[in-house]
């Protein structure tokens, strides 16, 4: 009855039948109309439909993403945690998610504050220093549970310097949740949780998302629950198996995150004319996202001139590009707390060069080669075994590696030259869901990076010397469908005529 009832909710939601409703877990899949009506005529801590109509829907939690889309997903959790615990001996679960904490630059100096991917995942709250409780319901079975969220108490003296708080009355209207009580509040709510062995409580420690939190309400519980009965595990996993496969508004918001990505690479393609100071792309590329409505830059971007592209994570960000020079430009955007990341290599004085374009191209054809295996049934790790052979064959072309190396020493000569994986997966965050294996078959609904590189350092005597000094990237985020794969990046040129005429145009 329930796999049935989940499904009737997940094809409503695709139709967009039940948008501005309602799902209230203890009343086990019922659809109410809820609209959020009750929304205080105020600002929150967040952008709510009453403040922001140009921004969110009635009944959207965050852009896109309704109360009923965030109530399906911890319902999913819910339902895995009953069958994770088949064989746990206990009946009742409490689920505990931190949200993040404040970070600060210097002093009292906040850097720009960026929520918890797993907790924001279940409840589209994104304020610092609060919890999300998913707890049994005495007398109903699992998924039958109650949402409970604990934030920040209103305080007026700090909501004139830090801006509005949405306190409990915002918190349940916004998000949908059942109740919502002030973070002081959560030490005698989960009391309960800890005194009762029959509950199993699921709670991440190691590392503590939120360390102040942690040491003064999450640690007293796990220690009373590990001393009685030994009944605290990890929930992390769980959350990041939902997640690797995406909704179809999960969808929309990464072709939007990729879209904006791609047009920021072409306006930045635009300004390339040595000499040029790596800062200015760098501040152009961010400028050109931001304009374009993304939040934030998904991470602190590569931008490499020349020889410096062969550092991987090259982020100083701070020479001149010369004349003759190329540089790789690895970035993405965040939209609506979904993201994406993208690489590009392209000549800053508008024309490769022949072992420029030689190498470029070879990186390509696998690039292209390895985006076509992009399938179900296949995994990250059967893909990147496919690209170093082929980086092996093409290196081999390029006479970088020896035509008689035997397979043992050209994987190891190959895998110097592309010292990186072939992708990861991509969603909320850039390296999303790390725990899931890349072993694992990809599935429709998943989006991954492919992204093979070549790298050639300048004092690399064994290289011919035209190839010295070059490192090639290039990467997309492809999202795995049954009809084949689906390139989000594909309007971000990487062919060498496109980037020709991109200059060509201009």
């Amino acid at each position: 009855m329930f796999v049935k009832r989940l499904r009737n909710i997940s094809s409503a939601i695709k139709n967009l039948k039940i948008q501005g409703c309602d799902i209230y877990p203890h009343k086990r899949f019922s659809i109410m109309p809820s609209g959020q009506k009750n929304l205080p005529p105020r600002y929150l801590g967040q952008p709510s439909p009453f403040t922001h109509p140009h921004l969110l829907k009635t009944g959207e939690v965050t852009p896109g993403l309704t109360q009923t889309e965030y109530a399906l997903r911890r319902h999913k959790l819910l339902d895995l945690i009953h069958k994770e615990a088949k064989t746990m001996g206990t009946s009742d679960h409490a689920v505990i998610l931190l949200s993040h904490p404040t970070y600060y630059m210097t002093n009292d100096i906040p850097f720009p504050f960026h929520q918890n991917t797993n907790f924001l995942y279940l409840c589209g709250f994104q304020e610092p220093d609060s919890i999300l409780l998913l707890h049994s319901i005495p007398g109903m079975s699992l998924p039958s549970h109650k949402a409970v969220l604990f934030v920040p108490r209103r305080n007026q003296s700090r909501e004139l310097w830090d801006g509005p708080r949405s306190g409990v009355d915002g918190a349940v209207a916004l998000t949908g949740v059942d109740e919502a009580y002030t973070t002081e509040e959560f030490r005698q709510y989960a009391q309960k949780f800890a005194v009762d062995e029959g509950y199993t409580v699921w709670y991440d420690s190691e590392p503590a998302v939120h360390p102040g939190l942690h040491t003064d309400y999450m640690q007293p519980l796990v220690d009373i629950k590990t001393q009685s009965s030994n009944t605290v595990r990890p929930v992390q996993s769980l959350v990041q198996y939902l997640r690797l496969i995406k909704s179809d508004t999960e969808i929309a918001l990464m072709k939007m995150a990729a879209k904006i990505t791609s047009e920021a690479f072409i306006s930045t393609m635009f300004s390339s004319k040595a000499p040029l100071d790596e800062a200015y792309l760098y501040a152009k590329f961010d400028f050109e996202c931001r304009t374009r409505g993304a939040a934030f830059l998904a991470y602190p971007p590569v931008v490499a001139g020349g020889n410096r592209s062969n550092t991987l994570h090259y982020v100083k960000n701070n020479q001149m590009i010369k004349d003759g020079e190329m540089v790789l430009l690895d970035g993405g955007c965040e939209y609506s707390g979904y993201v994406s990341d993208v690489t590009r290599v392209w000549p800053i004085n508008r024309s490769f060069t022949g072992p420029q374009s030689e190498l470029y191209q070879a990186v390509l054809d696998v690039q292209k080669s390895c985006l076509s295996l992009c399938t179900p049934g296949i995994s990250l790790e059967n893909i990147y075994a496919f690209m170093l052979t082929a980086l092996g064959q093409k290196l081999k072309d390029m006479e970088v590696l020896r035509e008689n190396s035997n397979q043992r020493d050209a994987y190891k000569t190959v895998q110097n030259y592309c010292p990186h994986h072939v992708g990861h997966y991509l969603g909320m965050d850039v390296h999303d869901t790390p725990d899931i294996s890349r072993s694992k078959a990809l599935q429709p609904g998943m989006v991954v990076t492919i992204e093979p590189g070549i790298y050639i350092p300048e004092d690399d005597t064994s290289a011919p010397p035209r190839f010295r000094g070059i490192g090639i990237r290039i990467e997309d985020d492809v999202l795995i469908t049954e009809e084949g794969p689906v390139i989000l990046s594909a309007d971000c040129p990487k062919e060498l005529l496109e980037l020709e005429q991109i200059w060509a145009c201009h």
